[in-house]
C-alpha cells in the first residue's frame, strides 16, 4: 500500500478546472517532484496535500488513514515555501523552535531538536541570529530546519530554490537530497525547473493543464517520453514532421527517416520523429555508413560549457545538435553540414 495517496483528485477556481482527476501514490520515504510550466496545477496539488485547499472531489489518504478533511495543523505534513516565510523578529533559535513551542513541548526537548535541525542542514552557529543577518540560502536551510524540526510524516516544498541565484540553487538542492536520504522521509518537490526536478529526484510527475502528462523515472521521463508535450518540457527535442512509410521508416521532406514505429500508430496518422541533440553527429562532408542523414546550413553555434550546441536549418527545419567541446571540429556559421543519428535514437509518436 502506498504511504502516500491521492486518488481521482480535482480543484476547481470558478470555472477553471486547477486540477483534474489527479491519481498518484507514493512509496514511504520517497522524492517526488511534481514538474510543470506555470499553471499547470502542481502548487495547487501540493496545497492539497499540505490542507490549505480542499480538493472538489477526490481523496486523499496518508499512511491509510483519510486525511481529505483533516486541518492543516492534524495533518502531519510539513512544508517549505518559496519565500522562506521566516518570522523577521524572532532570531534563527527561535524560528526553528516556533512549531516545537506551539505543540507544547518541553524547552530541553526544544533546545536539543532545534541544535540537531541546526546541525543537519549545516547552520549551527547561527542560533542567534535574525533572518535579515543571513544569505538567501541560509534563510531557506533554515526554513527546512523548521519544517523538519516538527518531525513531518510527509515534507512539501514549493519552489524553494526559485528565488536563489544558480550557483546556490545547485548547492542547495543537493543539500535537500542529502537530508532527505539521512532522514528517509517521504518528500513531495514542486519546481518548474526540469534540470532540478531530474537531478534529485526518485520520481518525476509531469504536469500540464491540471493533468499528468507522465509519471516515471527520471531517465525514463527523459528518454520514453510518453507524449510530444513530455518529450518537448524535458530537455531539448528535435521535432521532425513526417508521414509514415512503414513500420521501420518515416518520411520526412525528402527524406526517408529510418526509425521504430509504435503499432498504434497506422498510415492515417500525423507522425513526429522525436530526436535528441546529443544522440546528433555533425559532419564537414557526408558520412557513408549512417543509417539517417540530414543536409542543412548551420545558422547559430552556441558555446554551453561541456557542450557545443550547432543549429542547423534543415529545408527550413530547425535542428540542433550537441557536440562535446573535445570532439568540436572547426565548424562555421552558414557552412554547409551534414547530421547522421542512428535510428534507435529516433521516437515516433503521433503529432497533435
Amino acid at each position: 500500500m502506498a504511504y502516500l495517496e491521492l486518488q481521482n483528485v480535482s480543484k476547481l477556481f470558478g470555472t477553471v478546472a486547477a486540477v483534474k482527476d489527479f491519481n498518484l501514490a507514493v512509496e514511504k520515504g520517497a522524492f517526488i517532484s511534481l514538474l510543470g510550466p506555470s499553471g499547470c496545477g502542481k502548487t495547487t496539488t501540493l496545497r492539497m496535500i499540505a490542507g490549505f485547499e480542499m480538493p472538489d472531489a477526490g481523496t486523499i489518504t496518508l499512511d491509510g488513514a483519510d486525511i481529505t478533511g483533516v486541518p492543516p495543523n492534524k495533518r502531519g505534513t510539513g512544508m517549505v515555501f518559496q519565500a522562506y516565510a521566516l518570522f523577521p523578529n524572532m532570531s534563527v533559535r527561535d524560528n526553528v523552535a516556533f512549531g516545537l513551542e506551539v505543540t507544547g513541548h518541553p524547552k530541553k526537548e526544544i533546545d536539543e531538536r532545534v541544535r540537531e535541525m541546526l546541525s543537519l542542514i549545516r547552520l549551527k552557529d547561527t542560533a542567534k541570529r535574525f533572518p535579515h543577518q543571513l544569505s538567501g540560502g541560509q534563510q531557506q536551510r533554515i526554513a527546512l530546519a523548521r519544517a523538519l524540526a516538527i518531525r513531518p510524516r510527509v515534507l512539501l516544498l514549493d519552489e524553494p530554490l526559485s528565488a536563489l541565484d544558480a550557483v546556490v540553487r545547485v548547492a542547495l538542492r543537493g543539500e535537500i537530497r542529502r537530508i532527505q536520504l539521512e532522514l528517509g522521509i517521504t518528500t513531495v518537490y514542486v519546481t518548474h525547473d526540469q534540470e532540478e526536478a531530474l537531478s534529485i529526484s526518485d520520481r518525476v510527475v509531469v504536469m500540464n493543464q491540471g493533468l499528468i502528462e507522465q509519471a516515471g523515472s527520471p531517465e525514463e521521463i527523459y528518454r520514453q517520453p510518453k507524449t510530444r508535450f513530455v518529450a518537448a518540457f524535458i530537455g531539448t527535442a528535435n521535432q521532425l514532421n513526417g508521414v509514415l512509410v512503414d513500420r521501420a521508416q518515416v518520411r520526412f521532406g525528402e527524406t526517408i527517416l529510418r526509425a521504430p514505429v509504435p503499432l498504434a500508430l497506422n498510415e492515417l496518422s500525423k507522425i513526429v520523429v522525436l530526436v535528441r541533440p546529443e544522440s546528433i553527429a555533425v559532419h564537414a562532408t557526408a558520412p557513408t555508413d549512417a543509417q539517417n542523414i540530414l543536409e542543412g546550413t548551420i545558422q547559430t553555434i552556441t558555446f554551453l560549457g561541456p557542450i557545443t550546441r550547432v543549429g542547423v536549418d534543415v529545408d527550413g527545419t530547425r535542428v540542433v545538435a550537441d557536440l562535446a567541446v573535445s570532439n568540436r571540429a572547426a565548424f562555421t556559421h552558414t557552412q554547409h553540414v551534414w547530421l547522421s543519428f542512428p535510428a534507435d535514437a529516433c521516437q515516433v509518436m503521433e503529432s497533435t
